[in-house]
């Protein structure tokens, strides 16, 4: 692929992660009530994760779009891409019709980290997966 069409993927897919993430953690906050009873009658979780999942979304989505070191934001693809997988297991097994976002998302996860290395300054050393990486 050109350098130019890696550049438009890996921002779409970034982009995609990042507003998937802020988007729910908005959801997380504005619609407590909605998410606590789906969480208690739905998926059978404890209510007490929503508000640190909602902080931790955020931050991950900003970790991601910032970038401020390799280290971090390898971090927040790995926690995202855990979280992502458990989702789509989760909803799967409630028998939720809410999984195809979730695995969209991971998609564009697996994507974006794929991607990075020949987009961004600060390059991770777990991203040279795709030939013709550098470090």
């Amino acid at each position: 692929m050109s350098d130019r069409t890696v550049r438009i993927t890996y921002w779409i897919a970034t982009g995609f992660v990042a507003l998937v993430y802020l988007g729910g953690a908005i959801f997380y906050v504005t619609a407590n009530d909605m998410v606590t009873g789906m969480y208690e009658s739905m998926l059978g979780y404890p209510t007490y994760l929503i508000w640190p999942l909602a902080a931790v979304k955020i931050v991950a989505a900003i970790v991601i779009l910032w970038r401020p070191s390799a280290f971090l934001t390898d971090f927040a693809y790995g926690t995202m891409f855990w979280h992502l997988l458990l989702a789509v297991s989760a909803h799967v097994s409630a028998g939720d019709p809410g999984w195809p976002p979730a695995l969209l998302a991971l998609f564009a996860l697996v994507v974006s980290f794929l991607t990075q290395n020949r987009v961004r300054a600060v390059k991770s050393p777990h991203g040279k997966v795709m030939r013709g990486q550098q470090a």
